[in-house]
């Protein structure tokens, strides 16, 4: 009995190191793709002869289908089959890609973004749900933290990579061997036997089944868990936009220095989420763990708004700055899973992770708008508050899951 217990064990521990290596593959082409064009932008404007604003436009269409489908994808994901229709938003992102590529037009180029855009909006919902759905409770939070530090991985690698590409290839070539990469992702996927993946055990709940259509997006749980995330926007694109820029302002901080404490608050925020999600698998007080650590946050943002500080320090504050926000990111996910419904992972997490998007379109007016006005200390001061606030807005989700 005992042998076989460990066997099973082993299956399934076996069977989550699969499934969590190819969700976190496609996790890292999402973020690799949404950085796709930046590193090329010129090379591309000048193969047109366009504007920086026409390219541009390519990134808005990119953005603007994904914020707007992402929901209904998430309410797909639930629907059908998940991994099926995560495969279908890899290949989507890479025809874009290949076609975009492969005709000399910019309207093509606009269009493709477009369909990457399509690719985009499966992410979130997919992965979210395939991990809530089959990775076993004891590592749901270790599963989370890989997966994001896959993302953040695929935008780190992202703009070396193209460029390296573009040097042997040109832009086009650029493009293609990003396409390849998605196709790798989704053959990962492919190999995937669906048959032997346990589904995760239910949580105990009482009383009518829970609403799992629209109205659930419109309960409070969800609502203020779409805020939060909006909120987290706030810090993290306020610290990557801005950080550089308001230093040399407010200190005359030399852009090497200012680069280089940006560059430790990326590095480490990756890192931070590994060792967050540990936290997490030990700590099953999720609350405690995102204030704790956006308490440190907005210290560090507040420290290095208000404090003139040596390169030394600059770099180190920022990256515990980074450390601290990146350990916050798996207690997030498991406070958001906490208050799913079964059967809503998909579009649940579709819905609230657009409330990032959103704030990411929203945080660049408001710190732009301090910076020409000339408060750079105040660019830190709201990451600082903003990080507040999302403490606050995790004191207000209730800890229940709708109609439990």
């Amino acid at each position: 009995m005992t042998e076989a217990t460990d066997l099973t064990f082993a299956a399934r521990r076996s069977g989550d190191v699969r499934l969590v290596a190819a969700v976190s593959a496609a996790h890292f082409v999402s973020h690799f793709y949404m950085l796709v064009l930046p590193p090329l932008f010129d090379f591309v404007r000048a193969d047109y002869g366009l504007s920086y604003t026409e390219v541009g436009l390519a990134l808005t269409v990119f953005m603007a289908v994904s914020a707007v489908l992402q929901t209904p994808a998430g309410f797909l994901v639930d629907r059908f089959n998940a991994r099926h229709i995560l495969i279908a938003g890899l290949l989507c992102g890479a025809a874009g890609l290949v076609l975009a590529a492969s005709f000399h037009s910019y309207w093509m180029l606009v269009a493709m973004f477009g369909l990457m855009g399509l690719g985009n909006t499966v992410y979130h919902p997919a992965n979210y749900a395939l991990l809530s759905r089959h990775v076993a409770p004891g590592r749901i939070s270790q599963a989370f933290s890989v997966h994001t530090f896959s993302g953040l991985l695929g935008g780190a690698v992202a703009p070396a990579s193209l460029l390296f590409l573009h040097g042997l290839l040109g832009w086009r070539g650029a493009f293609v061997g990003a396409a390849l990469l998605g196709c790798t992702a989704a053959m990962a996927l492919l190999t995937l036997n669906e048959a032997t993946m346990p589904v995760a055990a239910k949580p105990a709940g009482s009383g009518a089944a829970p609403e799992t259509g629209w109205r659930l997006l419109l309960t409070p749980p969800i609502l203020i868990s779409f805020v939060f995330f909006g909120l987290m926007a706030f810090c993290s694109f306020g610290f990557m936009n801005f950080a550089v820029v308001a230093l040399g302002a407010l200190h005359g901080t030399d852009a090497t220095t200012a680069n280089a404490a940006l560059t430790g608050y990326l590095l480490l925020s990756a890192f931070g989420v590994l060792a967050g999600g540990f936290v997490s698998a030990r700590v099953p007080n999720h609350r405690l763990t995102a204030t704790l650590a956006l308490l440190a946050t907005a210290f560090t943002a507040a420290a290095i708004g208000s404090l003139p500080m040596g390169s030394i320090a600059l770099v180190a504050t920022s990256s515990l700055a980074g450390l601290f926000f990146g350990a916050m990111l798996p207690a997030r996910d498991m406070i958001l899973r906490e208050v799913t419904p079964e059967g809503a992972f998909g579009k649940v997490f579709g819905f609230v992770t657009n409330g990032f998007n959103i704030g990411g379109i929203l945080a660049p007016l408001i710190y732009g708008g301090l910076m020409d006005h000339g408060a750079p200390r105040m660019v830190f001061y709201v990451i600082a508050l903003s990080a507040l606030v999302c403490i606050a807005s995790i004191a207000a989700v209730p800890r229940t899951r709708p109609g439990a």
